[in-house]
């Protein structure tokens, strides 16, 4: 469980991020390419499509871990998996991105949510095991 807590706690902090964009923060210099100081009306919409994602990655990890049950024990697993290579992703789309600032902070943030998913994905911290 300790996987699925630090991802939560990282996604968390991100949903924070991204509703700071969401209500117009000048924060966007770290996000979505960086072009826009104040995000436009459509990234704003990504932005809180991102919080939504978030909390959907983060009950997909807590239900792997079998610290609840909402989907079927396939589809934890799997998604899981499809969740480790959408950061994997992330980890490389933030690396081309043309924003210094977003190469610096976005590229560590995607590769601790890779690690962390990774290790959920293989079933490391699943209650049955630590019990």
């Amino acid at each position: 469980m300790p996987f699925a807590l630090a991802l939560t706690v990282v996604l968390g902090l991100l949903a924070v991020f991204q509703l700071a964009l969401v209500l117009g923060a000048p924060l966007g210099r770290y996000a979505w390419g960086g072009q826009h100081r104040v995000l436009p009306a459509r990234l704003r919409i990504g932005s809180a499509v991102s919080i939504l994602v978030y909390a959907f990655i983060a009950v997909i990890a807590w239900d792997r871990v079998g610290a609840i049950d909402v989907f079927g024990e396939p589809f934890s697993e799997i998604a899981m998996w499809v969740i480790f290579a959408y950061f994997v992703l992330g980890i490389g789309m933030n690396a081309i991105s043309r924003s210094k600032l977003e190469r610096a902070t976005m590229v560590p943030v995607s590769i601790v949510l890779a690690a962390l998913s990774f290790l959920i994905a293989m079933g490391y911290g699943e209650l049955a095991t630590a019990a």
